[in-house]
């Protein structure tokens, strides 16, 4: 066994350790006061000193993104002035191994003052900090993975395995769907599957020039070359804000195979549109209507016209136009959408 695998190993079985040491009452304590904190609307803050501060800011800022609002807080600033974003109803983690941090223990009677909820995260249960917080999580280990049994390194695994463990458990409690998650990570590639809909990203029909059932082939080219987006509308000849049909550049191409160049002239683009294309509603998630695009088998799609109601009572007014390129510039892959 190299070294390095024995070190991992040890942080392991550190925290295999720790699972079977903590008390279910503390836990289940400790999740009520995170419960309370986000049905007052207030804030989890997270302190802690040294090695013990970086564990602190990691697991504020999992909680902010699963939707709790969460802060690290410096206990050396707190005690200059930035105890003043502490309210009475937030809950407060404290972090240390020993127990007896002593910028922990300063700020502690202020948060007894101002009725703060406390939990403390220690190493040892029979410590200072321990003893003047509501409720106590057991984060104590044999010993450091470090050959000197000095460096945080065991410890600091623990911490940070029970506050992560503590978020995924409080996100079960909520309830947290990947809808609520991707609200607070709307850039990544999960936020845009769950985020974007076909309007963020449709060409909006106002950009768009109609053709009228009854235009020549010249005029269907130009209106092509004009919209530059690889496909033009075809309006119904009594409501022009009706689709009747969609041309794009495959249709084109398609129709002028399939007649003969002494027919051109006479095709229109009743002849060349595709008279029921798939569609779309804006509200759709855009990445449905990729896999839409892609499980097709009549034809590759490329383009889906947006229409305002895709239902039953279907109203064929043009939203705009969705294009396979927008998306996929997008970020947006099928195949890998989150179930609600």
């Amino acid at each position: 066994m190299s070294a390095l695998t024995r070190c991992l190993e040890e942080e392991a079985g550190a925290i295999a350790a720790a699972a079977g040491r903590l008390d279910a009452g503390q836990v289940e304590a400790a999740l009520e006061l995170l419960d309370r904190c986000a049905e007052q609307r207030a804030k989890l803050v997270i302190t802690g000193v040294g090695k013990s501060g970086i564990v602190a800011r990691k697991i504020a800022a999992t909680f902010s993104s699963i939707g709790l609002m969460a802060i690290y807080l410096s206990p050396l600033d707190a005690l200059h002035g930035d105890l003043g974003v502490v309210a009475p109803q937030d809950v407060v983690l404290l972090l240390s191994n020993s127990g007896e941090t002593q910028e922990l223990l300063e700020i502690l009677p202020h948060l007894q003052r101002r009725g703060s909820a406390r939990i403390a995260l220690v190493g040892r249960l029979a410590s200072s900090l321990a003893r003047g917080c509501d409720v106590v999580l057991d984060g104590s280990v044999d010993r450091e993975a470090c050959p000197l049994n000095l460096a945080p390194t065991a410890s600091t695994a623990v911490a940070m395995a029970i506050g992560d463990a503590l978020a995924a458990v409080w996100m079960e409690r909520r309830g947290i769907s990947p809808q609520d998650f991707a609200l607070n990570h709307p850039a990544g590639s999960l936020g845009r599957q769950l985020t974007l809909r076909v309007s963020d990203l449709m060409v909006p029909a106002a950009r768009l020039h109609p053709l009228a059932p009854s235009a020549d082939l010249p005029a269907v080219i130009a209106q092509l070359t004009q919209d530059a987006i690889g496909a033009c509308w075809v309006a119904h000849p009594d409501e022009p804000e009706r689709l009747a049909g969609l041309i794009t550049d495959g249709d084109l191409r398609r129709a002028l195979q399939a007649h003969g160049p002494g027919t051109w002239a006479t095709l229109t683009a009743r002849d060349l549109m595709t008279a029921d294309p798939i569609t779309v509603g804006p509200g759709l998630l855009a990445v449905e209507a990729l896999e839409r695009m892609e499980r097709n088998r009549r034809k590759p799609i490329s383009i889906l016209p947006v229409l305002a109601n895709t239902g039953a009572d279907e109203d064929r007014q043009l939203q705009g136009l969705l294009r396979l390129h927008d998306l996929v510039q997008a970020g947006l892959t099928s195949g890998r959408s989150p179930q609600p």
